[in-house]
């Protein structure tokens, strides 16, 4: 079915690996109508993306950035029926990344949002290296309502690093939330699952993108990711989540003694114990004070003054 297609990037000091993306987009079988750059203001952007047949920069202040806000902008700057969201440095690995990840999207009309398979970069360390498989397997699922009691909080999960999203279900549903701290994308596929609809995970549909974060790193992310769970009970009260994250460190640490490389295991506990500490955290952030919150989060802008 040939329906038009865009595409949304944010993106802040674009590097190489964005022209990549832009130059593999460009050779996909299913012809992309535009691609919306929504760039975040600094001194450095490549002035030439903004000559590309097709591609549309759009400039805005670094105080307006909002992880869902800010992609909401690039659904309102088109009209297309399928818009897909990608990050900076996501890259194609195919030239059938868009056609297999709208495929869903099309296929069932009560299909609101498809998201991609991420594969390791080549210099991403083990325990990174398994997390992407063990996160993004190689078969394909439609998620529903009825899988949270199998799946638990895995039900609702949903990346921007490469998603599609129907603008049809998306409008119903009022679109990401406008002030979030990370995680809108799980917070608007959770919203659409409960309302009905389901969220396709498109393992043929691929991009190349990992990142290998310091336990540190690791700490700041998870707390945000608890903020913003913990912001919206509406979608995430009561739904298993720490469960994942065990069985996750189970199956690594059995994964290294299987290639024989445990003197990894210290450092996946270590790390592991950076994400649940954050996690807890950013769940009880409303009973700390807020300088205390600041240096937790690794969004401190999004708190203010």
């Amino acid at each position: 079915m040939e329906i038009n297609v865009d595409v949304v990037i944010p993106t802040y000091r674009p590097d190489e690996k964005f022209n990549q993306l832009l130059k593999r987009l460009g050779r996909q079988t299913r012809r992309i109508r535009h691609i919306h750059v929504i760039n975040t203001k600094s001194d450095h952007f490549p002035e030439e993306v903004e000559r590309m047949p097709g591609v549309i920069v759009t400039h805005i202040e670094p105080e307006e950035f909002d992880h869902g806000a800010t992609r909401d902008l690039g659904m309102r700057l088109t009209d297309a029926p399928v818009v897909v969201y990608m990050t900076q440095d996501a890259v194609p690995a195919d030239e059938e990344l868009i056609e297999e990840l709208v495929r869903p999207l099309l296929l069932d009309e009560k299909t609101g949002a498809a998201y991609a398979r991420q594969l390791p970069n080549k210099d991403c360390d083990v325990i990174e290296r398994y997390t992407r498989a063990f996160n993004y397997p190689d078969r394909s699922r439609i998620k529903r309502k009825e899988d949270l009691e199998e799946l638990g909080i895995k039900t609702f999960f949903c990346s921007d690093v490469c998603a599609a999203y129907r603008r049809d279900i998306y409008e119903k549903m009022g679109g990401f939330t406008k002030k979030t701290i990370f995680n809108e994308d799980m917070i608007l596929a959770g919203q659409m699952i409960l309302a009905g609809y389901q969220v396709a995970y498109a393992a043929e549909a691929r991009v190349i993108h990992s990142h290998t974060y310091s336990g540190r790193q690791q700490f700041h992310r998870n707390f945000d990711l608890a903020v913003s769970q913990t912001d919206h009970p509406e979608v995430f009260e009561g739904i298993r989540s720490e469960s994942e994250g065990i069985r996750l460190v189970k199956k690594t640490a059995s994964y290294l003694m299987k290639i024989r490389k445990p003197w990894l295991i210290p450092v996946l506990i270590y790390k592991s114990g950076c994400k649940y500490l954050g996690y807890k955290l950013g769940q009880n952030y409303r009973k700390l004070p807020l300088w205390i919150v600041k240096l937790c989060s690794m969004s401190t802008t999004y708190w203010g003054e």
